[in-house]
Formats: structure tokens, sequence, C-alpha cells
């Protein structure tokens, strides 16, 4: 092979269309701008302009609030609880915390803590420390023997630097 027999792979590469040369071409006179107007010309950017009208995005009202400190927890079901102990992912005797769910596959990672919530029912006796609780899922846990601690959810290295 030499230099002089280089070429590129069949198909990898479109020459360039050349337009305003004749109305044979399909792209002469015109050069596919069609005729006249704003957007025959060049510089053109009319996304959101409304020809001076105030824009749609602009006369629309603005709603919520995003909270750039907001605490995010994890959420647990019972159910989810109690299949976890049936497995043996979770050992019914150790106090449940974020951490001990995350090593067990039940959470993908700690957030700013751990909310138990009511669905499903639970029958294994577990002692839980968590961020927080539902009514209904604190008085399924306590009827099946086991205890809830709602601490205060940890600050999260997001909401420290702000």
């Amino acid at each position: 092979m030499k230099l002089n027999e280089l070429r590129p792979n069949e198909g990898s590469t479109k020459n360039r269309k050349r337009v305003g040369r004749g109305i044979g071409s399909g792209t002469g006179k015109t050069s596919g701008h069609g005729h006249k107007g704003q957007k025959a010309r060049s510089g053109v950017a009319i996304k959101g302009f409304e020809g001076g009208q105030m824009p749609l995005h602009m006369r629309l009202p603005k709603r919520g609030f995003n909270k750039p400190n907001r605490l995010s927890f994890n959420e647990v079901n019972l159910d989810r609880l109690q299949r976890a102990v049936d497995a043996g992912k979770l050992d019914a005797g150790q106090p449940v915390t974020v951490e001990a769910l995350v090593a067990a596959g039940v959470c993908r990672r700690p957030l700013d803590g751990l909310r138990v919530l009511g669905k499903g029912e639970i029958s294994a006796k577990l002692d839980l420390t968590v961020a927080g609780a539902s009514k209904g899922a604190i008085e399924k846990i306590e009827a099946a023997g086991g205890s809830v601690t709602v601490n205060a959810p940890r600050k999260s290295a997001d909401a420290a630097d702000a």
C-alpha cells in the first residue's frame, strides 16, 4: 500500500451539497431557502419569538418551588422489610438502621435517612432506628412486638455546605 493509494472507506464520506448551481440541481436559485422573508436571511433565531407579542412561555403563570436543601429519604414499606427477613438478608435480632438495609440490599444508598411506611403486614420482631415512620407503620411494628425509635434525620453533605 502506498500513500497515494489511501482512500476513505466506502460510504464513510459524503460530497458537500453545492447549492445555487442551476435549477437542474434541485437546490438552485434560492438554495433551499424558499422565497424572501426573515427565514431566507442569515442569522435567524426565532425559536420562541412571536413578533414582539409577549411569548407564550412568559404569559403563563409561574408555579412551584424547588427547595435547594430539601432532605431525601429512603422509603421502605413493611412488606419489603418482612421479605428481607424471610430471605435471611436482614437479621431480626439486630437493630435495623439505614446502613443495615443498604448492606442487606433493601436500599441502594443511605441518602438522608429512612422513612418506614405502613403498606403490607409484618410478623418479625424488629427494632428500628429511623428518621421517620407513619402512624400505621409504628402501630403494626409494635403489634408484632418490635419497637421504633425516630431520630432526627441526618443532614446530607449538600445541605451542610449550603
